[in-house]
């Protein structure tokens, strides 16, 4: 019994003396309330991690400056020996003969090297470029219209007349629509297309006069000078036209009459 109650003892000492350790290791609980005075255990410290020393550059044996030092070889320098030019050996009259056989036809004498004169070579001014010069205008036989016509209607003159005056001043839109309507009066009259023909070609519209200087040839039946300078009229279209051949049969059938 006594030696149970000696164990227990011992036993409850050791524990007190464990949780008195625990208890003094932990900081107080804050007491709140008036009056009260707060003590708290300053928390332990947080250490510091410890930085690395850096590590000092061992002074090598090439020097402290860490370069390595070269030193020239015993002997050896620049070469200021000037390099000797070559000249080319002069050519044998057997060698040139030679040389100038194994040359193609044709290739004799091309570049400075195998014996161009200055004369040979092209000078700046005959390289340049001639301007084509303009070709001469074509000068075109000389034409005469007809004046005298064979008489006409009074309606008719009266559209002429008029015509004539509207030609004179220039407007020749008026004096063609004044011939057309002379036309539509006597649309068989010769010397009503001729007029219109003249005036076709002063419009610039050659094929159109010649054209109707045809039709003023045919309607002529009995006046031969009608027939002659509506031909001419047909000849001086064709020259307009570029058509020489074509001019040069017209003159011919003028002639004719």
């Amino acid at each position: 019994m006594p030696i149970k109650r000696l164990i227990l003892l011992c036993s409850l000492a050791s524990f007190l003396a464990g949780c008195s350790e625990f208890i003094a290791s932990q900081p107080p609980a804050p007491v709140y309330g008036s009056g009260a005075t707060v003590y708290s255990k300053p928390a332990p410290s947080l250490q510091k991690p410890k930085t690395p020393k850096p590590k000092t550059a061992q002074p090598s044996a090439q020097g402290s400056s860490g370069t390595v030092k070269t030193k020239p070889l015993q002997g050896m320098g620049p070469v200021t020996t000037p390099i000797e030019e070559l000249q080319p050996e002069p050519l044998t009259p057997e060698q040139q003969q030679q040389g100038l056989e194994d040359l193609e036809p044709g290739q004799e004498g091309v570049g400075s090297e195998q014996g161009l004169t200055p004369t040979d070579q092209e000078s700046p001014a005959s390289s340049q470029i001639q301007e084509p010069v303009a070709p001469a205008p074509v000068q075109l036989p000389s034409f005469a219209p007809l004046e005298t016509f064979a008489p006409l209607s009074p309606a008719v003159n009266a559209l002429a007349l008029a015509a004539n005056q509207d030609t004179k001043s220039g407007d020749i839109e008026s004096a063609t629509t004044t011939i057309e309507r002379a036309i539509r009066i006597e649309p068989r009259n010769a010397t009503l297309y001729y007029k219109l023909a003249l005036l076709k070609l002063k419009q610039s519209k050659p094929r159109l006069a010649e054209d109707l200087a045809k039709k003023a040839a045919l309607l002529a039946s009995g006046d031969t000078q009608l027939k002659k300078h509506s031909w001419l009229l047909v000849a001086r279209a064709r020259d307009i036209q570029g058509d020489i051949a074509g001019a040069k049969e017209a003159r011919a059938t003028a002639d004719k009459f």
